[in-house]
């Protein structure tokens, strides 16, 4: 299993990402204003978006262990243990979105930060269908998935943050949903870009740091 925030290596990997490693990547940092500014504008593109098409929660590693269960292990508040499969027995997860701590994985949703819908909508669908898997898969910034209530996710759903937000925590969000915007240079549409704006500005996080490895 992996550590999140390091890039999962191909030497030795069942299903090799190809996420840069560190030593090789372009990084971003900057403040979240000037981060949501240097955002492109685009229109959305549903066209042909299927969800089979980011190939998701792969065990890319060859650790028997999924890359939902890879989150599970590298959040929790308590350490599950782990069996045989990477099965998971108690341990304690806490949900940022709506403070709601959990001690059953069947609770707990692992919630891409953009939803794959929006990241087909903002650039995906020109991707190859290694690039896609990498995303759905990236355990490289701890931001792109994120263990949640089942039941804020499903709420989510595909939203971009101008349809939902969580209740908790709106700053860290802000942060992380326009960090893997531009870790994997995915465009936004101008009502998105708008209420990014303007959440930021509201919730007092323009000068907050976003710092980011590219992955593309």
């Amino acid at each position: 299993m992996k550590l999140r925030g390091l890039f999962i290596l191909a030497c030795g990997a069942l299903v090799p990402l190809t996420i840069p490693t560190a030593a090789n990547a372009a990084s971003y940092s900057g403040t979240l204003t000037s981060a949501i500014s240097s955002l492109t504008v685009a229109s959305e593109n549903r066209t042909g978006y299927s969800r089979d098409l980011f190939q998701h929660w792969i065990d890319a590693d060859g650790d028997g262990c999924s890359t939902r269960n890879e989150v599970l292990i590298a959040e929790a508040e308590e350490a599950p243990t782990v069996g045989s499969s990477c099965s998971l027995s108690g341990g304690r997860w806490y949900s940022y979105y709506d403070g709601v701590s959990w001690t059953a994985t069947s609770d707990i949703d692992i919630d891409h930060m953009v939803p794959l819908a929006e990241a087909w909508d903002s650039g995906a669908r020109t991707w190859t269908s290694t690039e896609r898997r990498d995303y759905a898969n990236d355990l490289g910034y701890y931001g792109s998935l994120v263990g949640v209530t089942d039941n804020e996710n499903q709420e989510k759903s595909d939203a971009d943050p101008a349809e939902w937000m969580p209740d908790l925590q709106k700053c860290r969000y802000l942060k992380e949903y326009v960090s893997v915007k531009i870790r994997w240079r995915l465009s936004v549409d101008s009502t998105e870009k708008s209420a990014l704006t303007n959440l930021t500005s509201a919730n007092g996080c323009g000068s907050q740091t976003v710092s980011v490895t590219l992955a593309r």
